[in-house]
């Protein structure tokens, strides 16, 4: 395989898929939090982009070093997805229809929740790992930090229109957030195990 055309174009589309999920979160979260500043903004979509880069690694790592351990784990990885993308939209949900205050800031999105986010929606970016396994490892880093670029500025788009539709929803958008979570969730689920 060489750096071509086709290794970038596909790359790009790789990170377009995985990001995916990251949007609708990103999206969730904006809707949380519609007064969210640039920095913030700039610091989420970082951490998913940071997670988008680093699972397909592990995943390539895993082919080239442990790949009966990696097959074997693969079957958790819709369960983790469902459980954790559940608890942090249960949260929301439970948070939006108890009415918490605006003042209040929504343990969602705060340092813990981002990590949680991050390792929910890119968990399925470890089996990217095995169609790059083909790839050197810096060729494989190098679609890594092209995945992790398309992620960064998807999610950015997804952080702004939750901003602009979440002003627009105020007390609501912590359910329509919950909701989708637990949607994405339950999408990774369903599609990875039926």
């Amino acid at each position: 395989m060489s750096y071509s055309f086709v290794f970038f174009l596909n790359s790009a589309l790789l990170g377009v898929g995985l990001a995916m999920d990251a949007f609708s979160v990103s999206l969730a979260n904006g809707l949380h939090e519609p007064k969210m500043r640039v920095r913030k903004m700039c610091g989420i979509a970082g951490i998913f982009g940071g997670f988008q880069a680093f699972m397909p690694m592990a995943g390539w790592l895993c082919v080239h070093t442990i790949v009966e351990s990696f097959r074997s784990f693969e079957k958790f990885i819709p369960w983790i997805a469902l459980i954790l993308l559940g608890y942090i939209g249960g949260s929301m949900l439970i948070n939006g229809i108890r009415g918490t205050g605006e003042e209040e800031e929504f343990s969602g999105i705060g340092l813990k929740a981002l990590f949680i986010q991050g390792v929910a929606t890119s968990i399925d970016a470890l089996s990217v790992g095995f169609t790059i396994a083909n790839y050197d490892w810096l060729m494989a880093l190098v679609c890594s930090v092209i995945i992790a670029v398309v992620t960064f500025f998807i999610c950015m788009a997804g952080l702004s229109l939750g901003k602009r539709f979440g002003t627009r929803l105020s007390n609501k958008a912590d359910i329509l957030g919950g909701v989708i979570l637990i949607a994405i969730g339950l999408e990774i689920f369903i599609s990875n195990v039926l």
